[in-house]
């Protein structure tokens, strides 16, 4: 994993003098400065990525089976009773 520098308000990128002239380009054309569409632009595909990495996608037999497992639940085993045992205890 890429060593990350956590600052209050600052965050500093290296840009190619090629690449940075884009961004200027495309934040002119929206009439933003650099800071506001690189972070718009950055931001929107930050929360495309959450997003897919937090949905799950099924089948319809598996969603099927999911369905069914939730309306009918095994019985409880030894080994599953520990696991919940071992579960860390929430205070509402």
């Amino acid at each position: 994993m890429p060593r990350i520098a956590i600052d209050n308000e600052r965050m500093n990128l290296r840009v190619r003098p090629d690449a940075k002239a884009r961004l200027l380009r495309a934040a002119s054309l929206r009439h933003m400065d650099l800071t506001n569409f690189v972070m718009q632009s950055a931001l929107r595909e930050a929360d495309a990525v959450i997003a897919d990495a937090e949905k799950l996608v099924v089948s319809e037999r598996e969603f099927r089976r999911i369905l069914d497992l939730l309306d009918n639940p095994p019985p409880l085993t030894d080994k599953m009773r520990a696991a919940v045992a071992a579960l860390p205890k929430f205070e509402e």
